[in-house]
């Protein structure tokens, strides 16, 4: 504080400082309570992804199991052909409060399977189940992938904004109330002796003004006097 000097520029600047972190503080507060609110649907929607998940690769794998007791086992022919994908993933960004989540998206390529000769012989639609079972089973993993992805982008960005809030709350806001206080208290003190800053430089710049006037007349008469015993 000694390092500022108590004058009413920087009363007025200091204020101007205050007021500037108040409302950044308020506005990064409304940005931490909108992150926390998609922070716990986000923790919401992970838990019942999950809790669906377990039921839904149950059901695809005993599908499996009953497609290889009615058709025989036919992962080789499946893995024989073109494998060429169906299905892909695409990206894309979601914006909460200034934050850049990522998404991900599956969507269909439009290909059609070159197996659709497999159960001809028997079992034709337990492998048709085998593959709608697990064409739902890599959804959920897709979207709780996306979900898993988001839910940590956006604990990260959460600490940081908390971080600056604290910081503005408990560190910037109070340093600059106390550079105020300090600011305050010496411009009174100054008011109460009489000798505020501004009132001694017009002092000091009276009596520069005084002495050289002074000095002028000594010069003045000095030269006259000289001139006259001429």
């Amino acid at each position: 504080m000694a390092d500022v000097p108590p004058t009413r520029m920087n009363d007025q600047i200091f204020k101007g400082k205050k007021k500037a972190a108040e409302v950044g503080h308020k506005l990064l507060k409304k940005k931490a309570d909108a992150l926390k609110v998609k922070f716990r649907d986000y923790a919401k929607a992970i838990a019942e992804t999950k809790s669906s998940m377990s039921t839904d690769a149950a059901s695809a794998f005993f599908s499996m199991t009953q497609a290889e007791y009615a058709a025989g086992n036919f992962k080789q022919k499946v893995a024989e052909g073109s494998m060429t994908a169906r299905v892909r993933v695409g990206a894309g960004i979601d914006n909460v409060a200034g934050v850049k989540l990522p998404v991900f998206k599956i969507y269909e390529t439009g290909v059609q399977a070159d197996n659709q000769s497999l159960g001809l012989v028997g079992g034709g639609k337990k492998i048709v189940a085998v593959r709608e079972k697990f064409t739902v089973l890599l959804e959920m993993l897709i979207k709780l992938a996306s979900l898993q992805t988001s839910f940590v982008t956006l604990d990260e960005a959460l600490k940081v904004t908390n971080r600056r809030v604290n910081a503005l709350e408990n560190v910037t806001i109070p340093k600059i109330q106390g550079i105020l206080d300090y600011i305050a208290r010496e411009l009174d003190e100054s008011e109460r002796e009489g000798t505020s800053p501004f009132s001694s430089f017009v002092s000091l710049l009276f009596y520069c003004f005084l002495m050289s006037s002074r000095l002028f007349q000594c010069v003045f008469r000095f030269h006259s006097s000289k001139a006259c015993a001429g």
